[in-house]
């Protein structure tokens, strides 16, 4: 490995470590918090038309409390309220909010009037010939038709009668998961034909504060239109505001076929989805007066003349984002980029492929830990055949280092006869520089991958190992502070100082693997380079004690499978390295230049 191909690796490997330590030690600022008015009626917005201010729904509830029903599935639990129709109580039976066993389930939907609201509802927007009152609204009193809880297999009707010739019901549904059908239909048994348009809408009040607020990470609106992703965070929406002076959306997408929008979280999602081939407007917007932000899907206009009927069905994904279930509601329910919700990176021809090796180990071992272990074994199988060439070659560029050096001294700063001597070396040896760089440069971009992977899929949400390690998408439980796990209290919180010094098991591994590994590679020519690749084990160490001990894992893993690869291939194309020589030769040396 000549002294360029050593600075490529060397630039990148020090880039690496600078956006590591600069995103742990300045993360983004946390968005400001809005001065939120007191709540106002839509219709109060001067110059808003009745069009847009009726169709959001948004309006505070009325003070009457309405009964609820009752959501009770295998995975989720919560009511629907009478008043307005709407979904707003939802947990996960699943996921609790930490590793402990009497934690709170994770609520999902909150009713409005309570901290941090988030709700799903529905509705119509009249068209000619109608007024609001004639439709029912986000406060409107339905009637329980039919069901007395909605359960798989178990729907609930609701019903209201505008006392004007339409009779209004809303048919829920739900399934065994997360996946929610909603039926709205019209009956006119008046005497005139009328013309009104279904809508569902997601509003969220305030920013979540659990908000991640992590550059690899999106959260906030998410949709899905034809084909095209777009993702926008809770202040990207702030552009989004809600026109008091003309009273229109500043986000409106036309959506053709296939489309879906809402909020998504770190782990969780609540989004809309029109039935496949269904035209749709995609509406996004920020209500300032009352800090909500708001994704609607307005479908289109119903022509109903007496005596008939129309019906509309549309569906709600809210839950975990669990890839086995919205990879098959991709599939069976023809959810066009449904899988895309999980935020797979920029990486996302190697995060989508690593993961579903990953989950597919799982599936036999059921314990990440081991997985992500064989996970590595099978990584660094597939690139064998390219680090078989790629050690043969460092091995030759460490028995070379002794006439490299001769050369070095013989040029002195002539950089020119440097070159042309080293060129003709490697023609005369037989070896190619290059060649050692391969796997460090393909190794960068999986580990971006695999550190994706672990940091946003919820397959590694409080997945443990053993021991200590209950939560491979947390940094190392272990320290010195609680003697690595022995004593009954955890390590230095992330994110404080102490946690920096005071590092566990797995970092301390990885530093150690790492010092190994580079062992095996010639040593640099420049004593800059040499004190730099010298130290950088040990910086490893300490700046990754802080991150997911899945990657600490996968890293200290990939650390051992390298070094027991490099040297087997060593001894066996006859190239042994003397690592313990090497060790005390170093440790000589220092000591001597420490004498002098």
């Amino acid at each position: 490995m000549d002294d360029q191909n050593r600075n490529l690796i060397l630039a990148t490997a020090l880039s690496f470590l600078v956006i590591l330590v600069w995103f742990v030690a300045f993360p983004p600022p946390e968005p400001a918090p809005r001065e939120v008015s007191e709540a106002v009626q839509p219709a109060d917005i001067p110059g808003a038309p009745a069009a847009d201010v009726g169709a959001p729904g948004d309006e505070p509830a009325a003070a009457m409390a309405l009964p609820r029903v009752d959501i009770d599935t295998p995975r989720l639990v919560g009511t629907i309220n009478l008043q307005g129709g709407r979904i707003d109580e939802l947990s996960l039976r699943d996921y609790r909010e930490t590793i402990d066993a009497d934690s709170d389930i994770v609520q999902l939907l909150r009713p409005e009037g309570t901290a941090e609201a988030f709700y799903a509802m529905w509705g119509w927007r009249p068209g000619s010939g109608l007024d609001w009152d004639a439709v029912p609204g986000p406060n409107t009193a339905w009637e329980l038709a039919e069901g007395d809880r909605l359960a798989p297999g178990r729907p609930v009707v609701l019903e209201w009668d505008n006392g004007a010739g339409l009779t209004f019901s809303r048919r829920f549904e739900v399934d065994e998961n997360f996946m929610f059908s909603i039926s709205q239909g019209v009956q006119n048994s008046g005497g005139a034909t009328v013309r009104l348009a279904p809508y569902g809408l997601v509003s969220r009040h305030g920013v979540p504060s659990n908000l991640e607020n992590f550059f690899i990470l999106h959260e906030g609106m998410i949709k899905a239109a034809d084909g095209t992703l777009t993702e926008d965070g809770y202040g990207d929406m702030d552009s989004y505001r809600f026109s008091e002076r003309e009273g229109t959306p500043a986000l409106v997408t036309e959506v053709r076929e296939n489309g879906w929008l809402g909020f998504t979280d770190k782990y969780w999602m609540t989004t809309l989805i029109p039935q496949s081939g269904q035209p749709f407007t995609a509406v996004a917007r920020y209500v300032p007066a009352r800090d909500v932000f708001q994704t609607r899907a307005d479908l289109p206009t119903e022509v109903v003349g007496p005596g008939e009927s129309a019906q509309v069905t549309t569906m709600l994904f809210a839950g975990a984002k669990e890839w086995s279930v919205i990879r098959a509601y991709e599939a069976d329910l023809g959810i066009d980029r449904f899988i895309d919700a999980i935020d797979w990176g920029w990486f996302f021809f190697l995060t989508k492929p690593i993961f579903a090796v990953l989950y597919w180990v799982n599936g036999f071992i059921d314990n990440m830990g081991w997985s992500i272990i064989v996970l590595t074994l099978m990584i660094k199988a597939v690139l064998l055949p390219l680090a078989w060439k790629s050690y043969v070659s460092m091995a030759k560029m460490k028995e070379l280092q002794p006439e490299m050096m001769a050369i070095k001294e013989r040029a002195g700063d002539d950089k020119q006869k440097l070159q042309k001597e080293m060129i003709e070396l490697y023609k005369t040896k037989k070896v190619n520089p290059a060649a050692g760089c391969l796997p460090i440069l393909l190794q960068i971009p999986i580990f971006f991958s695999l550190y994706k992977v672990i940091f946003v899929t919820i397959d590694l949400r409080h997945a443990p190992w053993f021991g200590p390690f209950k939560d491979l998408s947390a940094p190392d439980p272990t320290s010195l502070m609680n003697l690595f796990g022995l004593l009954p209290w955890g390590a230095p919180p992330p994110g404080s100082i102490l946690a920096y010094v005071f590092i566990g098991i797995l970092p301390i591994l990885l530093g150690v693997s790492m010092f190994f590994q580079m062992k095996l590679n010639p040593a640099p020519t420049d004593k800059m380079q040499a004190t730099i690749f010298a130290w950088m084990p040990w910086v490893f160490m300490f700046v990754l004690g802080v991150f997911a001990s899945g990657l600490v894992l996968y890293w200290i893993a990939n650390n051992v499978i390298t070094f027991a690869q490099q040297y087997f291939i060593m001894w066996r194309t006859g190239h042994r390295p003397d690592l313990f020589g090497n060790i005390l030769g170093g440790m000589r040396r220092k000591k001597g230049n420490a004498a002098k």
